[in-house]
């Protein structure tokens, strides 16, 4: 019998997921409390479902979640209409939502006092990578449920790791955003350099590739126009991860590291500078419109930043 997948939170990075799940085969139902999401989902031609009550039944077996905040999983299963007390003990969750540790851990207990197998599963990679099925997952849970859900996880990803119990799959990934983070405002703070010394922009960032300044913000994902085809900054910054979410990621990061007295200050730092460019009105831009932040007024954009 093919597997029941129910998928809860289908915005621009839940929607390609649940639609490559659907074109392997499986069944998927979905909801979102988003309309212009759920119009999306239906164009994709997935089972879209009104409430909550309807999507999880007896038959369901999976439960996959891509919520944008700890206080929206933590209602979800935990609250007074919460699924956790809906699903059958043979249902396997799986959270990608990227959340604090702590509501991870907590919603993780709940659920194995139930005797439900539960594992968070954030994911890198962007809208691409979720269109592409191309996503990094990092998994926290037991041995049994990683592999219970590792079939899954393959479906919508390219590289699976497991970093632990539950809640390290959330811990990896704040390491990773917070370090994601930093090294696309230096890329952007390299080639705004570059450009003040009149260096060629394209062979810099050739020359970057190669040598030991390179980062993924350099080889894949480029804060400026015209250095690969394909990324938010040659597509008017149109969010793939935008800057409020890469925010929302520091921020989780520079709360874990209070938390643990760990000295993060580059850190601290990009969390400052990412709030200060949502504040001015860029929360919807793809992060590394960062770039439009730092010397914006040299780069030759084939549009105005200041209106995108």
């Amino acid at each position: 019998m093919s597997d029941q997948i129910s998928f809860i939170g289908v915005g621009n990075m839940g929607n390609p997921m649940a639609k490559n799940l659907m074109n392997a085969g499986k069944k998927v139902k979905v909801f979102d409390i988003s309309k212009k999401m759920i119009e999306k989902a239906k164009k994709n031609n997935l089972e879209v479902v009104e409430n909550l009550d309807d999507l999880i039944t007896k038959e369901t077996n999976i439960v996959i979640t891509m919520l944008p905040e700890g206080k929206n999983s933590e209602d979800v299963y935990l609250g007074e209409n919460g699924i956790i007390n809906k699903v059958s003990k043979n249902c396997l969750i799986i959270d990608c939502s990227t959340i604090d540790i702590q509501t991870s851990i907590e919603i993780g207990k709940k659920a194995t006092s139930l005797g439900i197998k539960m594992i968070d599963a954030p994911v890198s990679g962007g809208v691409m990578g979720a269109k592409r099925a191309t996503l990094n997952f990092m998994v926290g849970g037991t041995n049994e449920s990683f592999e219970l859900a590792l079939p899954i996880l393959k479906i919508m990803g390219k590289n699976i790791f497991h970093a632990g119990e539950i809640g390290c799959g959330n811990g990896a990934k704040i390491c990773n955003n917070m370090s994601l983070g930093i090294t696309m405002i230096a890329a952007s703070e390299s080639l705004m350099l570059a450009k003040r010394l009149n260096i060629d922009i394209k062979k810099v960032h050739e020359i970057m590739k190669n040598a030991s300044g390179n980062s993924w913000p350099i080889s894949v994902y480029p804060p400026v126009p015209g250095l690969i085809e394909g990324t938010p900054s040659n597509n008017k910054y149109k969010a793939g991860f935008s800057s409020a979410m890469m925010a929302k990621d520091l921020k989780l990061a520079n709360d874990a590291s209070k938390s643990v007295n760990a000295n993060t200050p580059l850190g601290k730092k990009a969390l400052e500078i990412f709030s200060k460019f949502c504040e001015s009105g860029n929360s919807e831009a793809d992060f590394s419109a960062i770039s439009k932040l730092i010397g914006d007024e040299i780069w030759d954009y084939p549009f105005d930043p200041k209106k995108e």
